[in-house]
């Protein structure tokens, strides 16, 4: 996780010497970038790294990464509160988006086949017991 949080957080780096307050990129453009190129960035394989995005070092520095973003998309200075910027942004919690992934990827490999039950307590494998716990769609089996 440590090595997907410093590829995002270079790569706001990089994006924001290219935006200012009133010069730069558009808060527009900057939002597509961190939609387009870093959250999938830090989303890849999080169906096997996801249990260690619930720890709450994980989650501060998730946090850091994403309120970089805020900071480029709103041009607001480092002094705004995050809260505000969250609503004024929109943007979910990395956590849950990462947990998010990890849940479709999951229910994806489930329904094609791919992913069985075997120990499903132990390790990233425990994602498809919260699923079938917290999402009735996932008991109805596949269509394929």
């Amino acid at each position: 996780m440590e090595v997907k949080v410093r590829k995002a957080h270079n790569c706001l780096w990089a994006c924001s010497g290219a935006c200012g307050a009133g010069w730069g990129l558009r808060s527009t453009v900057v939002h597509w970038l961190y939609v387009a190129i870093v959250r999938p960035t830090i989303s890849s394989a999080s169906l096997v790294w996801w249990p260690g995005c619930q720890t709450a070092i994980a989650k501060k520095k998730l946090s850091k990464v994403q309120r970089l973003a805020r900071l480029g998309i709103t041009g607001a200075t480092r002094m705004a509160p995050t809260g505000a910027m969250e609503a004024l942004v929109g943007l979910s919690p990395l956590g849950l988006m990462i947990q998010g992934e990890a849940k479709s990827t999951g229910h994806l490999s489930w329904s094609l086949g791919v992913w069985s039950y075997l120990h499903p307590q132990q390790g990233h494998r425990c994602i498809l017991t919260r699923l079938e716990k917290s999402d009735p769609i996932f008991n109805m089996g596949s269509m394929l």
